[in-house]
């Protein structure tokens, strides 16, 4: 259970540098007097409109002069060093205090100081005392202990570049949808934000939680929607389950009387017909060959993967012609676990790999393995990074460094502990390479000198349900 305090005073700061502190992306306050390590006040925002987000403990305050390397403590903070430069100029020294921010689990509204300017750096006594536990740290203890390590020795940034495209892209994040995710990412990554964060719900996917609906349908229970009607939503959202997996789909083959429900020229060619209803008609197998014969030619049909997507199970006669065909039938549910899986894992699905799968006849089995390795071995990769931080964790306990990295046989042997099938060095070396690529980004890498010579450590976690 976590120690409750109560929190009589607050310090007064500028509204960005709280901001900063709440977002993980600076530890550093500037205060115009000494704070006592151990010291726990709320975080003021000089504002007219005041209200309390969070609450800090000082871990350590720095007394600094113009001798220090202003530059690097600028890149280390957020505060560039003409500032930096203007404070000593007014009083001599620098008071840099190492804060570590908890939010509050609500907003507190209080009264505006009217000498509010005059209290800038220095404490006010709030009118009524918070009380504050540490359930919500912004950024984890490691994380914390890192980067107080680096500024107290003044070390460059590990990331300037990626620290420079968040800046860049921070004034995006209300307006872009993509840029918010992107500056999430960026923030997990740097450590600017707990490795605790969950990723929200996108409501622009909620269309998928309707494939299985709109196909699935029984059209005589649905009153208000014609049988073509009901065909072509479901023709819809087929189109965009497909692309949205992947596949470019051909809007020249546009459905429709006489027309071709759906082609997919890339990344291979499929040939696809739509059901919706209670069941899968006959003859839709013969249906596909001709429409795709008519559009496409019959060798572009004959050579194509080819691909029914409808309800209930198909009869002797479909099943006989499918095989006969080499046609693969699936059932809308299977290619909404497919795009779910997509959605979750933007990743996780590769369409060459699945081309293996699409076997002639009713496949729904095929694809459910095909998802079932997926998953494998995103768990696989999550263990991976899980191994590589409980060794960091236990680095910590007992030497107190700073930046843990370690062999790939230390994680191999780390790792095989708790799982099985045993892994050897080399697939675990493979792994942990795939994990430190930039475009990942849940270990960092120490380059060897080759061999087995790399080392890795930990940055954030793979969440997965």
């Amino acid at each position: 259970m976590n120690q409750q305090f109560s929190i009589p005073t607050a310090l007064c700061l500028p509204v960005p540098d709280i901001e900063a502190l709440i977002q993980g992306r600076t530890i550093a306050a500037l205060p115009k007097m000494f704070i006592r390590p151990g010291q726990k006040f709320a975080l003021y925002p000089a504002d007219s409109s005041v209200s309390i987000k969070a609450w800090a403990k000082c871990e350590l305050c720095q007394i600094l002069d113009e001798t220090k390397p202003l530059e690097i403590l600028s890149k280390l903070t957020i505060w560039t060093p003409n500032i930096l430069k203007e404070i000593l100029q007014k009083q001599q020294y620098l008071f840099l205090a190492y804060l570590r921010v908890y939010q509050l689990p609500q907003l507190q509204q209080i009264s505006v100081n009217p000498n509010i300017e005059e209290k800038l750096g220095k404490f006010v006594s709030l009118p009524n005392s918070l009380t504050v536990s540490e359930v919500n740290p912004v950024i984890t203890d490691r994380t914390f202990a890192q980067r107080k390590h680096q500024l107290e020795k003044l070390e460059p940034a590990l990331h300037p570049e990626l620290e420079e495209l968040q800046s860049a892209i921070a004034s995006l994040t209300i307006s872009q949808p993509a840029a918010k995710q992107l500056d999430d990412d960026i923030k997990v990554f740097l450590g600017w934000s707990s490795d605790k964060l969950i990723k929200q719900p996108d409501p622009n996917l909620d269309w998928i939680n309707n494939i299985a609906k709109l196909g699935d349908r029984s059209i005589e229970q649905d009153e208000k929607k014609s049988n073509y009607q009901a065909g072509t939503d479901f023709e819809n959202i087929a189109r965009q389950s497909l692309e949205f997996l992947g596949f470019k789909v051909e809007s020249a083959f546009k459905g429709g009387a006489g027309g071709l429900d759906l082609y997919c020229s890339k990344p291979y060619p499929i040939v696809c017909e739509c059901k919706a209803g209670k069941l899968i008609p006959s003859r839709t197998v013969e249906e596909l060959l001709k429409l795709g014969g008519m559009h496409l030619g019959k060798t572009q049909v004959l050579t194509s993967a080819k691909l029914v997507i409808g309800p209930g199970n198909p009869s002797t006669d479909t099943l006989k012609a499918a095989k006969e065909w080499e046609v693969s039938i699936i059932n809308a549910m299977t290619i909404q676990k497919l795009v779910e899986l997509k959605a979750k894992y933007p990743g996780a699905i590769n369409l060459v790999e699945l081309k293996q799968y699409l076997e002639p006849g009713q496949i729904d089995y095929k694809i459910d393995e095909y998802i079932d390795k997926a998953e494998r071995e995103i768990k696989l990769r999550s263990q991976i990074i899980t191994a590589v931080k409980e060794l960091s964790e236990q680095d910590n306990e007992t030497s107190k460094a700073i930046h843990p990295s370690f062999t790939v046989t230390e994680i191999r042997v780390h790792y095989n502990v708790t799982h099985n099938p045993r892994l050897n060095d080399e697939v675990v070396h493979d792994l942990l390479i795939e994990l430190s690529s930039p475009l990942t980004g849940y270990l960092g890498r120490i380059k060897g000198s080759g061999g087995n010579s790399d080392r890795f450590y930990f940055l954030r976690n793979l969440l997965i349900n």
